[in-house]
């Protein structure tokens, strides 16, 4: 029913744009076409439901209850905070990795280059950076090694732009890989002991998928129209720009880091004044 309805959209997309139509606009209408093709697919498991189709606590159990228990368990305020920072977390790394080999092309790596420096010695870069990411959250926890992954992420993106201006520098090459690829491993290894300790036992493997799927399903959709960003600024630019994009993911993972403490606080207090009564 969601495919359906997708494609049942597509005279939106006819009648409304044009060939003078800008980006924004094609990204616009493409996010329209999907909340009604999600509407959709609702409307058809509503209507599965009230028919006796499927089993309606069945459907409570497995994807209502997971859901509401997230909320019950962190608040309204909290829990929107977190899923912002689940979904948005790593906008600038899949941004930037939609465009990467067309830029390396470009540049005029040839493809034996780029298949053993930016997929092997990248891979034993990633590898690398999610061990290191792994002992340090062991060592720090969760948070801090969560902060510093976005911060490098970030920060690695403008060495992107510095080859970018320098051109076909191989040895440039090996140093973004090197620093992307360890920046990028350290921010999962410590991202997946983020979103697994979100997870409450009895619903681990429904709340983890829909973690998983909000991870990548923004910043997918966003990176869609990297190519024409690159079009429209140039690599440079546009190498700056998912740069940026990782400050505002900065300050809500500093939002909810200090929520977080807030909470674990309140609770440490409540547990202390019962064992008080006690």
């Amino acid at each position: 029913s969601f495919i359906v309805g997708f494609i049942l959209t597509g005279f939106i997309k006819t009648s409304v744009l044009t060939s003078e139509s800008g980006p924004l606009a094609i990204f616009s209408i493409a996010l329209v076409r999907l909340g009604l093709a999600l509407l959709v697919s609702m409307l058809v498991a509503l209507a599965a439901i009230r028919l006796g189709m499927v089993d309606r606590q069945m459907v409570y159990n497995g994807y209502v209850k997971p859901v509401s228990h997230f909320f019950q368990c962190y608040g309204r305020a909290l829990s929107l905070w977190l899923l912002a920072l689940v979904g948005f977390y790593r906008l600038s790394d899949i941004v930037l990795g939609a465009i990467a080999n067309v830029f390396y092309l470009d540049l005029g790596f040839t493809k034996q280059q780029i298949a053993g420096i930016v997929k092997t010695y990248g891979l034993v870069m990633t590898l690398l950076g999610g061990f290191c990411g792994g002992a340090l959250t062991l060592r720090f926890g969760v948070m801090p090694i969560l902060l510093w992954g976005a911060i490098l992420s970030a920060c690695t993106n403008l060495l992107f732009m510095v080859l970018a201006q320098m051109g076909n520098h191989v040895e440039m090459l090996y140093v973004v890989i090197a620093a992307d690829n360890l920046a990028g491993g350290l921010a999962v290894a410590a991202f997946v002991a983020f979103l697994s300790s979100l997870t409450q036992v009895s619903f681990t493997a429904v709340q983890y998928a829909i973690f998983s799927s909000l991870m990548t399903l923004f910043p997918k959709l966003i990176s869609g129209y990297s190519g024409t960003l690159v079009d429209a600024v140039g690599y440079s630019t546009f190498f700056a720009l998912t740069a940026m994009m990782g400050v505002p993911v900065i300050a809500v993972l500093w939002q909810c880091w200090r929520q977080l403490q807030r909470r674990a606080a309140n609770v440490e207090h409540a547990n202390g004044q019962d064992l008080l009564k006690r």
